[in-house]
């Protein structure tokens, strides 16, 4: 198929605003997937996302569309939103793709706008992208393969601040923007209101934006055609050598290092000798093809499309994402992609598999893990007391849990894990600054002249019934007001510890699940901060401590013991908990013993029978107190984190 037949577009929004479900009605009017086999959110692959009911890892499918019954609609509607005018014939479309030849000469370019709709078939590349904050860099990385984007809003709840946060980077990416109102059937929707806050985010006429509902597929089919209309079509040439860029990938025991490449220029099949330009990488493709979502093999990919290239590389760290992907007799005269910017983790946790021996899997299931999942950061650690592990960066707590979790089912792996903490900057006594990634790393109190935590710019919007309990909320926190027709926007500052850690539950619990938030990175600033210390049985549990403002130390101190009293199992004898700052014990609870009736089998005898009995069983306690250790259950630490947040 022509290049000007391709349109590579993603879906971006909000957590929750129906990305997938749109995404379902585009698979069934476009047949791509056959109606026995549809189900509800059929692009999320993991049963862990739909589980959870949203989208973790983004997902492409190559969709065909014949759209030859459909004439009538370019030329006889009337609705300002889905009239598809006769295109300009001398208009070059505007897309953020230069794509150069092995000369550095400007490539062919080809025109969106001499084409005839009616009639003519399509092949539409749809990249399905995930809505949470944690998971922006997936969305980064999905819009990067696109020329337009999808920007969807719920009608019930409007625009949210993650919504804004990925309409800025698709503004950043240079993508056609084509905004669309989701579940206008249900009773609640605002539609008026949220038509018109679009409107004036995007500077647009109200009537440019789509209104639709996914779920019972109305004018679904119509914001199809626009985005045949409106996105155009991506450049390249057939006649360049072959270059792709690697947006994805993942790990098959077979095929090796999978790919995931949108291609820009030339073509590519199976047997074809490929450089891969970073890693200084010279391979033989064992097999190309598209996604329907399902892996499916072809003969070929050429420039404009999104498909996977089977490497045969067996060793995971010999591809990443970002790279660039060429001819091999071409590689000295091509010049790279420049790739994605480096995620940078901002919450780091320990991982450590229950059983020693599984250190080598845990290794190895970390690195499938990083293939397509970048934004994992890991690095060996060994702890005295739990042995051989790993050190892990995330991009926010709910990424640390979904990846813990895919690690359990994916792998098969039993894992012990720290709480999260965030990365904190210290200047010693000697004046040395000091990265410290977790309290472990901590240093004496005596050796520390000052402490400096990164703060992060946190936008809220919120309903105004709400807005009381938000501000209650961020006491203190001196916010910036700016309103968006039924809702505000607040702006400010707060410690990233206090954003990542609990903050977005206790915002949604607040606001009954209405309000939104996004963050972006600050500055370091001073703090005053200590260490919380926790000891059971006598002995400090590392694994438990975490970095609190000392004004705070002593409420905090006193909320964990007890939760540690509440969740731990009792024992054989009596286990003290303590919680310690700078040497000094703030808190203390005790958890009593299991006592054994070792008095139930006496039937008589004088009371110094059952005097030497319970003396002998006090003997005993006191030498397990000595002796005995205690194991903390993992489910126990996901436990005290959530509940401590």
């Amino acid at each position: 198929m022509e290049i000007k037949n391709i349109r590579n577009f993603c879906i971006i929004s909000h957590i929750d605003h129906g990305k997938s479900t749109l995404a379902d009605r585009f698979l069934e009017i476009t047949q791509t997937v056959a109606k026995e086999k549809m189900h509800p959110q059929f692009l999320d692959m993991m049963d862990l996302e739909r589980e959870r009911g949203i989208t973790i890892k983004m997902q492409p499918v190559r969709m065909v569309w014949r759209i030859s019954n459909h004439a009538e609609i370019f030329n006889q509607s009337q609705d300002p939103r889905t009239k598809i005018q006769e295109p300009n014939k001398n208009q070059v479309p505007r897309t953020k793709f230069q794509t150069l030849n092995f000369n550095d000469q400007k490539s062919l370019e080809f025109g969106a706008c001499d084409l005839e709709f009616a009639g003519s078939e399509f092949i539409l590349n749809l990249i399905d992208t995930p809505g949470h904050v944690d998971f922006s860099y997936e969305v980064s990385r999905g819009m990067s393969a696109c020329e337009g984007a999808i920007l969807l809003v719920d009608a019930t709840k409007g625009i949210q601040a993650q919504t804004l946060a990925n309409l800025e980077l698709a503004q950043r990416e240079e993508l056609v923007i084509i905004p669309a109102i989701n579940k206008i059937d249900l009773p609640q929707a605002q539609i008026e209101e949220t038509q018109n806050e679009i409107a004036k985010i995007l500077n647009i006429q109200k009537e440019d934006v789509f209104r639709i509902s996914a779920k019972k597929g109305t004018n679904v089919e119509n914001l199809l055609l626009e985005v045949i209309k409106k996105i155009p079509p991506p450049k390249g040439s057939l006649k360049l050598p072959f270059k792709a860029l690697i947006f994805d990938s993942k790990y098959d025991p077979y095929l090796g290092v999978i790919a995931y490449v949108r291609v820009f220029d030339g073509k590519v099949s199976q047997d074809d000798s490929v450089y891969i330009m970073q890693q200084n990488l010279v391979t033989k493709v064992k097999e190309v093809g598209w996604f329907l979502p399902q892996l499916q093999k072809t003969d070929f990919l050429q420039a404009g499309e999104i498909g996977y290239i089977a490497l045969g590389v067996k060793d995971p760290s010999k591809i990443r994402i970002g790279q660039t992907i060429v001819q091999t007799e071409f590689k000295e005269k091509v010049k790279p992609y420049p790739g994605y910017k480096e995620p940078k983790s901002v919450v780091f946790a320990s991982i450590f598999p229950e059983k020693t021996a599984n250190w080598l899997n845990l290794k190895d299931a970390l690195e499938c893990l990083k293939l397509n999942d970048p934004s994992l950061f890991f690095e060996p650690e060994t702890r005295s007391m739990l042995g051989k592990g790993f050190r892990c960066g995330f991009l926010g707590v709910l990424h640390a849990e979904i990846t813990v979790e895919r690690l359990k089912r994916e792998f098969g792996l039993e894992l012990i894990v720290t709480s999260p903490s965030v990365v904190y900057k210290i200047l010693t006594k000697d004046n040395r600054e000091v990265l410290i990634y977790s309290p472990k790393d901590w240093p004496h109190y005596s050796q520390i002249q000052k402490i400096y935590e990164r703060f992060a710019g946190v936008k809220i919007i919120v309903p105004q019934k709400f807005l009381s309990n938000v501000l209650v909320l961020i006491q203190n926190k001196n916010p910036i007001f700016e309103t968006l027709g039924e809702r505000v926007v607040l702006e400010l500052e707060m410690p990233l510890r206090e954003v990542i850690i609990g903050f977005y539950d206790k915002l949604k619990s607040v606001s009954e699940g209405y309000a939104s938030m996004d963050y972006r990175l600050l500055d370091w600033r001073e703090a005053d901060l200590v260490k919380l210390e926790f000891l059971i049985g006598g002995r400090v549990e590392e694994s438990l401590s975490k970095i609190v403002p000392r004004d705070l130390a002593q409420k905090e101190a006193q909320k964990m013991v007890e939760l540690l009293k509440e969740n731990i199992p009792p024992q054989q004898f009596s286990l003290p908990i303590q919680a310690r700052v700078e040497g000094k014990i703030i808190a203390r609870r005790n958890i009593k013993a299991r006592k054994k009736d070792v008095l139930a089998p006496l039937y008589g005898g004088d009371y110094t029978r059952k005097l030497k009995l319970l003396e002998r069983q006090k003997r005993g306690k006191k030498k397990l107190k000595e002796r005995g250790q205690v194991s903390i259950p993992n489910e126990v630490f996901w436990k005290i984190i959530k509940m401590s947040g």
